[in-house]
C-alpha cells in the first residue's frame, strides 16, 4: 500500500521524502517535542537516516510501517510525524505514536492525527485492534488519545529507559468496533 494519502479537517498525512530533514529535525532535533517521546532529541544526520530507513520501508511489500508526514492542508507545511506500525505479535493489531511541533501544540491537531492514524488502520488496513503507549507524565497525549475513542487500558512497567532512567509506559487502546461506532452518523 504506497503511496499513503489521508485528510482531515485541517490535517493531511502524506509519505515523507528526502526534502523533509529539516522540518522533522524541528520536531526530532526540539528537547521540547522529545521530552515525553522515547529517544533524546535527535541530530541532522540521525534524521536523515530515520527518513532514509522510513523511504525504503514504505516500499516493502507486504508494507508493516506506515511513518508519515502529517501537514497542514492549507499550507502544505509539515508539523508532525507519525506512524502506524503492525504488531507482529497480534493479529490484526498495530501500534501508533506521533509527534508534532511545539508551535503547534493546543490547537486539536493531536486529536486530528490519532483520528487520522485510526482511520488508516481500520478503514484501509482493516486492523481489529490498535494501541498507544505514552509516557505518564504526557497528560496532553492521554486527553488526545481518549479524545479520540482510545481507552486507557495499562501500564507497561519500566518500559523505555531514556536519561539512563527506567520510566513507565501507559497503553491506550481501541477496537475496529469502537472505531465504526464513532464514525457511525448516530454517534
Amino acid at each position: 500500500m504506497y503511496p499513503i494519502s489521508r485528510r482531515h479537517q485541517r490535517l493531511a498525512l502524506r509519505e515523507l521524502t528526502a526534502d523533509d530533514v529539516e522540518a522533522v529535525l524541528a520536531i526530532y532535533g526540539s528537547s521540547t517535542a522529545t521530552e515525553h517521546l522515547s529517544f533524546e532529541p535527535r541530530s541532522r544526520d540521525e534524521v536523515a537516516r530515520l527518513l532514509c530507513h522510513t523511504i525504503t520501508a514504505a516500499t516493502i511489500t507486504p508494507r508493516s510501517e506506515f511513518s508519515l508526514a502529517v501537514t497542514e492542508q492549507t499550507t502544505s507545511r509539515l508539523i508532525g510525524f507519525a506512524r502506524l506500525a503492525l504488531d507482529p505479535h497480534q493479529q490484526q493489531a498495530a501500534t501508533i505514536g506521533f509527534a508534532l511541533r511545539p508551535d503547534t501544540w493546543g490547537v486539536g491537531y493531536g486529536l486530528e492525527t490519532v483520528q487520522l492514524l485510526l482511520g488508516l488502520g481500520f478503514d484501509e488496513l482493516e486492523l481489529h485492534r490498535i494501541w498507544g503507549a505514552r509516557s505518564p507524565e504526557n497528560a496532553a497525549s492521554a486527553r488526545t488519545m481518549i479524545a479520540a475513542g482510545m481507552r486507557e487500558e495499562y501500564t507497561i512497567r519500566e518500559h523505555v529507559k531514556k536519561a539512563g532512567r527506567w520510566r513507565d509506559s501507559v497503553v491506550h487502546t481501541i477496537l475496529d468496533r469502537e472505531w465504526k461506532v464513532q464514525q457511525s452518523p448516530e454517534a
